[in-house]
């Protein structure tokens, strides 16, 4: 057989090898996801049961994001050396127990815990980053990496069933649900995915993996774009955590009622995401980042508005201005934030893969660490607003700051690349 007639049976392997893993690999980290936030909700019932504080509560909730930022570089670079499929495989398996655990737990400890557990098994994002980016068509990775961080929509699940599992069985019953889901996600892994064929070397070599080329650090470019990610990733993760919470006591919904008014933050944002990188297998997030920042930024604008009355003292008598954000507004705004913060999730993940694909441990790994970080430090911003300031708010103040900050980096990066062209021609 000639080497002609061998190529499209090889190319249609390649081809089934992709699509099995780009099928597969957002069930999984939707799965992982939504362990990730069961604390969102079933937080709140513990909170009232066990009668612990809003810091607290937080700390629950940052926990997960915590302990996951720190598995993820580590877990990028295992995923290049032993095969991305054996470590989503692996912390698919790790958060079995662990949920086993938070079901028949009694103490806040233990919840913690469980919680730092969770954000271990979360790390599988990134080695799941490194096994889509390895194994997806190079024309369509925007794509491939968009439906693989749409595995946010796991959150949605995590709203939707625990609320009713909840009441019908009880809080114990509901982190048991995610069980055989996972574990069926982890048996179809085993079958029918393959390893990552550049995989090299062994768990002696995660130490070397994780070395910069350049003294240790990364480049410039990575640390700048690392951080862009990092505000949409840590801010999406972080709100789509507090969400329930806030409509709890800022509307007086029920629990139920809560869950589901947030699925119009994280649906909008997880399609977001695939539109994103198909977007961007078209056009580079450079040109994209402004209007999506922009967005992002007036919606926030509006969303720090607290209640408020002004009194005017006019002409001919005095004018008394109410303003309150009615709950319909407020979900017509995380619904645009919601989307603009998914194209630019997965715009940039994409502008990551084919400027630094090479290197997607340390790149890839980098953005998601920084960006799991940023999403641990704001549930406690958004309780410290509250205490300190007194208005609930406070936490979508904190948000437009630090974007800001994020547009004064990339005005920067604009400015110095317009310097150095200019230089170039002047030699």
């Amino acid at each position: 057989m000639t080497s002609a007639e061998t190529a499209p049976a090889a190319d249609l392997q390649v081809d089934y090898r992709s699509l099995v893993v780009v099928l597969l690999s957002p069930l999984a980290f939707a799965l992982v996801f939504a362990s990730w936030t069961i604390f969102a909700v079933l937080g709140i019932e513990l909170k009232q049961g066990l009668g612990f504080g809003e810091v607290q509560f937080a700390v629950l909730l940052a926990m997960p994001m915590f302990t996951g930022a720190l598995a993820a570089l580590p877990l990028a670079a295992l995923a290049r050396l032993v095969g991305g499929r054996r470590v989503m495989i692996g912390c698919l398996l790790w958060i079995c127990p662990l949920l086993w655990a938070i079901a028949h737990a009694d103490d806040y400890w233990e919840f913690l815990l469980a919680g730092a557990g969770l954000g271990v098994g979360a790390g599988s994002l990134a080695a799941g980053l490194v096994y889509v980016a390895a194994l997806c068509p190079r024309r369509h990775a925007g794509l491939a990496l968009g439906l693989y961080g749409a595995g946010m929509l796991g959150a949605g699940l995590t709203y939707f069933l625990l609320p009713l599992i909840s009441q019908a069985y009880g809080w114990p019953m509901a982190p048991k649900l995610y069980l055989l889901p996972i574990l069926l996600v982890t048996l179809l892994l085993w079958l029918f995915a393959e390893d990552d064929p550049l995989r090299r070397g062994g768990l002696r070599d995660v130490p070397a993996q994780l070395m910069m080329r350049s003294g240790g650090l990364p480049p410039p470019a990575v640390c700048r774009l690392a951080l862009y990610y990092s505000f949409f990733y840590g801010a999406f993760v972080a709100l789509a955590l507090w969400l329930p919470a806030y409509l709890m006591a800022q509307y007086g919904l029920s629990l139920m009622a809560a869950a589901l008014w947030a699925l119009v933050f994280t649906l909008p944002g997880g399609l977001g995401q695939i539109l994103g990188g198909a977007l961007a297998d078209r056009r580079d997030f450079r040109e994209l980042r402004w209007w999506v920042s922009a967005c992002v930024m007036a919606c926030l604008f509006l969303l720090s508005y607290p209640d408020f009355t002004m009194q005017i003292h006019g002409v001919y008598g005095d004018l008394t201005l109410d303003f309150s954000m009615p709950l319909a507004g407020f979900a017509a705004l995380l619904a645009v934030m919601g989307l603009s913060m998914g194209i630019a999730k997965g715009s940039l993940m994409c502008l990551i893969h084919r400027d630094h694909g090479d290197d997607m441990v340390r790149s890839g790994g980098l953005a998601l660490a920084l960006g799991g970080l940023f999403a641990a430090l704001l549930p406690l911003m958004f309780v410290l607003g509250n205490e300190w300031v007194g208005v609930r708010t406070a936490g979508f103040m904190f948000l437009y700051a630090a974007l800001a900050l994020c547009m004064l980096v990339m005005l920067w990066e604009v400015s110095s690349r317009a310097r150095s062209r200019r230089l170039a021609k002047g030699d």
